[in-house]
């Protein structure tokens, strides 16, 4: 098994780190802090992974909605399109549940990822 680090290639590193952040309802945000702020703390593996700060995108206007449907959350909807205009060198988010909750959703990622690159089963998926 490759380790993480060798995984990530110079074409990789010429591309942008997105970070997802998203918590499901305004009172999850609220009662759960140390979520959101795990989160956020995800910057600095992307950093670590070889990501300047200014390379790594936040995205968090969907924190307070539900992953149920992506149709009410620009910022996965942004994620989607960033993916397949080959902007997305990484992916960060701290649980997939994070980025989506319904078949229909994932397809619609994973449909970019495929269109970008192919599935490599012995070692994960490549943007």
């Amino acid at each position: 098994m490759m380790s993480t680090s060798s995984k990530v290639t110079a074409d990789h590193l010429r591309r942008l780190a997105y970070l997802y952040v998203r918590q499901s309802s305004l009172q999850q945000v609220h009662d759960h802090r140390e979520s959101t702020a795990r989160q956020y703390d995800l910057k600095r593996r992307a950093h670590a992974l070889g990501w300047a700060p200014e390379q790594i995108v936040v995205i968090d206007e969907d924190l307070g909605l539900s992953g149920a449907s992506a149709a009410a959350r620009s910022g996965f909807q942004r994620l989607v399109a960033e993916v397949g205009l080959g902007r997305v060198g990484l992916v960060l988010g701290l649980e997939v549940s994070r980025l989506a909750r319904n078949s229909s959703d994932w397809h619609r990622l994973l449909g970019n990822l495929r269109a970008r690159r192919d599935a490599h089963p012995r070692r994960g998926w490549h943007l």
